[in-house]
């Protein structure tokens, strides 16, 4: 987050909606140590929430950038106010299903998985045109990231035993998160630099 705050300017429209970004992740990496140090039913509840609210946070703001529903024209600003109403919706229905209904793990992995590749689809289609447009490196970087993430993500999948009781595929696939979140957060100051250039350029 402070790379954001560092290099994108606050009149940037996209700013908030990455540094908003950060706080729903770091929420996620706290409640993920405290349940993985104290394992009980509420940390464990708001490890799997705050997880799940960062993945659709993830899913939330990728149509937003890449669509650009951020700029002031009336029908995209009707299309986020909609597209808000309906992540929120979702998110409500997701943890109100496993709080009232039914703690069902099979389900929220496969509603995390679910949302994660739909972002994932998005950012791989838009690394691709927008390397296109511009030939340069970082461009493709979403997409290069969306494989490590995948490839991270397999671990979760394919769960194994504990390596000498200590090492498992869980504690792997936190560590394969670290790298791609910070060349996540420096691809976002690199595209917002490159965006208010090109709208220099234009005004």
């Amino acid at each position: 987050m402070q790379r954001i705050r560092e290099n994108i300017p606050a009149n940037y429209p996209l700013r908030k909606y990455y540094i908003t970004l950060g706080y729903f992740g770091l929420a996620s990496w706290v409640f993920s140590m405290i349940f993985h140090t104290r394992d009980f039913s509420i940390t464990e509840k708001l490890d799997y929430f705050a997880a799940g609210a960062s993945v659709m946070y993830g899913l939330y703001y990728t149509p937003i950038r890449i669509f650009r529903l951020d700029q002031h024209d009336e029908t995209k600003k009707s299309i986020l106010r909609v597209w808000t109403m309906l992540c929120v919706a979702l998110y409500v229905a997701h943890v109100s299903y496993l709080t009232f209904w039914r703690f069902d793990y099979t389900y929220n992995m496969v509603a995390n998985v679910v949302v994660g590749s739909i972002q994932n689809i998005l950012w791989s289609w838009f690394s691709v045109q927008r390397y296109r447009r511009l030939k340069r490196v970082w461009a493709a970087w979403p997409g290069l990231i969306v494989a490590w993430i995948i490839l991270a993500m397999s671990l979760e999948l394919f769960d194994f035993p504990p390596w000498s009781g200590m090492m498992d595929a869980h504690s792997l696939w936190h560590l394969g998160t670290v790298v791609p979140t910070i060349w996540w957060y420096n691809f976002l100051v690199k595209d917002a630099q490159d965006d208010m250039q090109g709208t220099r350029l234009k005004a």
